[in-house]
């Protein structure tokens, strides 16, 4: 921080000496409503494909931030994938004011020139000459780092594989971090990232970490008794929304043209390239990605682990779906240990802890959910698409995740709780209020942690992880030891704690 105030005070005082001289907008100096260069927090964008060019809008018009440097090891081109036609294009070109944007190019734009050409464009639209130079392109993020010593912070939204070695390199220059999901998409690197924010004091934060409104509702409901002693919570998601596929690719085709296949693969063994482990599909692989439950529970459950001070899980088993070939007219399960299933049921069991009682939560994602509640079930009524749901020993709590407040079951029960209560009747009653500031960048200011604090993502991170481990290993049940990292009931489980590393990008806390 020290270096940065230093920074700042060069700045101002070099943006004094030019007002003495010469003539300057307000918008590039400061004043009145706007925000001088000299105050502004400086950050690079590390990964330019869908997610990261999407978010990226939402950042350019944060009038205290200003995003100097992109990188990506795609140069730029329209190969990527999307969840609705024409969605991401739309959005970026919205954002921008310009609806015609890469219209005549078609396909879906990504990579590291996609980025500074967005980011050039939007701060172009605040010159008075409609035009804006002044954001680099990288395309190793060793280099930008190296070549950019006055940067404040970073936005790491690579694919999973590369999460922890980018955050800890960004880290160890001072630099504070936010990271999508998942912290790492293993053991042993999750505590690296932790461990080195530990050691270096920046700031960070985890995208994905919510603040939970309608968890903690839920929660002060279950501690004023509305269902008895909790014992389970449920979590379902639709996910994935990517393709699965059951077999490695055997096919090679050509690197495209302005890809780094060898940069892209990073701290990960030599393989050939091949375009179902790139862009929006890599999360569907145990070595790049963390598959749907480290996609979507993070959302999710990060609220959970930190209302019922969840530590990492003692147990972890899985049931993951297979898929058969015939070969020679012998139908045989495929045996996969390199991709993620179509669906699964996860268990993890938490030990109890000071007045809570041991807990389950139990997580469903592939089209699979929870048995339906007789109360729905008399009402007529079906689960969503996505939920949760607290099961206690008195009744339930119900979270659609479609706006709407829980809802306890059986509502007869419910109705006598709220009557009993008249403040979690009106605080149900309130709606939802999503927030939504960035209060990552109150903490990159010198504000105090935020909510997604890197120093709170270990027992997620873990659980998450070893979900991973379970499900590579056919289903398994894993009995963990968090103090001294370690799978007790299953010694082979634990070569999945970490990487095997291609030689000179070993990774060390």
């Amino acid at each position: 921080m020290t270096s940065n105030l230093n920074r700042r005070r060069f700045l101002a005082q070099t943006a004094a000496s030019a007002a003495a001289v010469s003539l300057v907008p307000r918008h590039v100096l400061g004043g009145p409503g706007q925000v001088p260069p000299s105050e502004k927090t400086t950050l690079a964008l590390i990964g330019c494909g869908t997610q990261g060019l999407t978010e990226l809008m939402g950042m350019l018009p944060l009038p205290e931030l200003q995003v100097v440097a992109v990188c990506d090891p795609n140069r730029d081109s329209t190969d990527y994938v999307e969840w609705g036609k024409d969605s991401v294009r739309r959005t970026i070109a919205a954002g921008l004011g310009r609806p015609d944007w890469r219209a005549a190019a078609g396909g879906v734009p990504g990579g590291r020139e996609v980025g500074r050409e967005i980011v050039e464009l939007y701060y172009g639209r605040q010159r008075p000459g409609g035009s804006f130079k002044g954001c680099a392109s990288y395309l190793d993020f060793r280099e930008l780092l190296d070549k950019e010593p006055g940067l404040d912070a970073v936005k790491v939204m690579t694919p999973d594989h590369l999460h922890a070695t980018i955050t800890i390199a960004a880290m160890k220059k001072g630099k504070h971090v936010m990271v999508h999901k998942p912290l790492a998409n293993r053991v042993q690197e999750a505590r690296w990232v932790i461990e080195t924010a530990r050691q270096t004091k920046v700031a960070t934060h985890f995208l994905p970490a919510s603040a939970g409104e309608e968890v903690r509702l839920a929660a002060a409901w279950i501690r004023q008794g509305a269902i008895g002693t909790l014992r389970e919570i449920h979590n379902w998601s639709n996910r994935p929304v990517w393709p699965q596929y059951p077999t490695l690719p055997t096919d090679t085709p050509p690197i495209p043209p302005g890809f780094d296949w060898d940069l892209w693969l990073g701290p990960s063994l030599p393989r050939p390239y091949h375009p179902h482990y790139t862009h929006a599909v890599f999360r569907g692989w145990y070595e790049f990605g963390g598959g749907a439950v480290a996609d979507m529970g993070h959302y999710s459950l990060w609220p959970v682990f930190r209302e019922f001070d969840l530590d990492a899980p003692v147990v972890v088993e899985s049931t993951p779906s297979h898929v058969c070939v015939i070969t020679d007219r012998v139908s045989r399960p495929v045996h996969n240990d390199y991709s993620f299933p179509v669906a699964s049921t996860i268990r993890f069991r938490f030990a109890a802890k000071a007045r809570r009682p041991a807990l389950d939560i139990l997580w469903y994602d592939g089209g699979m959910k929870p048995p339906l509640p007789e109360a729905l079930e008399q009402a007529g009524r079906e689960l969503a698409a996505e939920g949760m749901m607290y099961v206690g020993d008195q009744g339930r709590i119900l979270a659609d995740f479609r706006g709407e407040r829980p809802q306890l079951l059986p509502e007869g029960k419910g109705r006598e709780f709220l009557a009993a209560h008249p403040e979690a009747a009106a605080a149900q009653a309130g709606g939802r209020h999503a927030r939504r500031e960035p209060v990552w960048l109150d903490a990159f200011r010198g504000g105090g942690p935020t909510y997604g604090d890197f120093l709170l993502a270990g027992p997620i991170s873990e659980a998450f992880n070893l979900a991973a481990i379970s499900l590579r290993l056919g289903g398994r049940r894993l009995v963990w030891e968090a103090a001294p990292m370690r799978v007790t009931n299953l010694p082979v489980a634990n070569r999945y704690l970490t990487r095997e590393y291609r030689p000179g990008w070993e990774l060390r806390g």
